[in-house]
């Protein structure tokens, strides 16, 4: 069973990601918080493998529990949950190590699948949405791209294509397929390029890509 915490201030919207996530059969929604507050200490004390954590809550914010959960040792796979598919309060988090987002009304199967996605160790890096966010809200300022260039011209040739074909949204086996490499030796450069750049995940690097405007 994967463990889910479910932080919204909202009531219903608890109630209503319960269900559908117990319904699943498979996940375990094994507690519940009003605000970033409840969530951090929640999480400290459940364990949880998933957090979904709303952007904004009265009090300690979406953000802010963001860092705190992220920056604890052994923390849990976070993922943002907004009504606004273009937040930017979503993309600082991606930016502080979480996972991905999600909006509110996801249909039930895709919000399952999101879970187990998460938990499983990938960042869900959805072409149509994702990167459109991280895209919009990406702060290009000549100093930050530069800084964003300098980094990644550390990088092999083959290791830039990789990491440009991540920043795309392709999963490892779409990457092999248009770069004519194996699976695992995608992942073998994706955890290569992951460790050159001090990157927590997917998302990171993808962040990094689009700072460079080589996305």
């Amino acid at each position: 069973m994967i463990r889910v915490l479910v932080a919204d201030d909202e009531e219903l919207v608890r109630s209503g990601l319960r269900l559908i996530l117990e319904a699943a059969g498979d996940i375990a929604v094994v507690g519940e918080a009003r605000d970033g507050a409840e969530a951090v200490a929640a999480a400290a004390r459940l364990r949880p493998e998933v957090v979904l954590m709303d952007v904004r809550m009265p009090g300690v914010d979406g953000l802010t529990a963001a860092a705190r959960l992220l920056a604890a040792p052994g923390a849990p796979k976070l993922v943002m949950l907004t009504t606004f598919d273009l937040d930017a309060y979503v993309h600082e988090a991606l930016r502080l190590g979480a996972v991905g987002f999600l909006l509110k009304d996801t249909p039930p199967r895709e919000l399952a699948a999101a879970v187990r996605t998460v938990a499983a160790g990938q960042a869900m890096l959805s072409p149509s949405v994702t990167r459109r966010l991280i895209a919009s809200y990406a702060d290009r300022a000549p100093s930050r791209a530069e800084t964003a260039r300098r980094r990644l011209a550390a990088l092999t040739g083959r290791e830039e294509d990789v990491i440009r074909a991540l920043a795309r949204g392709l999963s490892n086996a779409e990457i092999g397929r248009e770069l004519r490499l194996t699976e695992a030796t995608v992942k073998a450069h994706v955890s290569r390029v992951l460790a050159k750049l001090g990157l927590a995940n997917r998302v990171q690097a993808a962040i990094l890509v689009h700072d460079a405007d080589l996305g």
